[in-house]
């Protein structure tokens, strides 16, 4: 763990010097430094290089559902504006299923949660996404759709994009019979707005 803390902070202050990551990677004998080093390579490797990792990582892991979620996480946690399109392209992969709710959790419940640069994106991207996943799972899975709101309840904690990330919850509460566990976040949100 120390190791791995240590890299971490080399890696940020010397993003290109990743080839000692690349040699980590392919000579790693244990499950834990896969993922480390997966998590780097995703996140300083060229999109190509990056692109060919994964696909190996995938096809060596997918009959590990536990571990395609930490696949997932990986890419939905990569800390780039564009990691927005990524995860809505993960959200069509085969290995992602929108009725399971560990790989929900995996892929969108990451990326809403522990990436606030693609999240908090200025256009408000992440926040449109985020709602269309709860639009799309709030029948089906009440609990883990309220769930996923959390992030977007914090609104009133930042300075910007308060007013688009208050409009998604607005445009969750007009859903036709939305599900009391989606309503009640919602509603508690909103409320919060109007009396403090």
């Amino acid at each position: 763990a120390l190791r791995h803390l240590a890299q971490d902070f080399y890696l940020a202050a010397n993003p290109s010097d990743i080839a000692f990551v690349r040699q980590l990677h392919g000579n790693s004998d244990n499950l834990t430094d896969r993922l480390v080093t997966l998590r780097w390579l995703v996140r300083y490797e060229p999109p190509n290089l990056r692109d060919e990792v994964l696909k190996t990582f995938f096809d060596t892991w997918s009959h590990e559902a536990l571990v395609v979620n930490q696949w997932l996480s990986v890419q939905a946690t990569r800390p780039s504006l564009d990691c927005v399109e990524s995860v809505v392209e993960l959200s069509a992969h085969a290995a992602f299923d929108w009725q399971n709710p560990n790989k929900l959790r995996a892929l969108v419940g990451a990326f809403a949660s522990s990436n606030p640069i693609a999240f908090h994106r200025a256009d408000g991207a992440g926040y449109r996404f985020l709602g269309d996943v709860v639009e799309r799972i709030q029948s089906t899975n009440p609990q883990v759709a309220a769930r996923m709101l959390g992030p977007l309840t914090q609104w009133q904690r930042y300075q910007e994009g308060q007013n688009v990330m208050r409009k998604e919850l607005e445009r969750i509460a007009n859903i036709k019979m939305l599900p009391k566990d989606v309503r009640e976040v919602v509603s508690r949100s909103l409320g919060a707005s109007a009396t403090g």
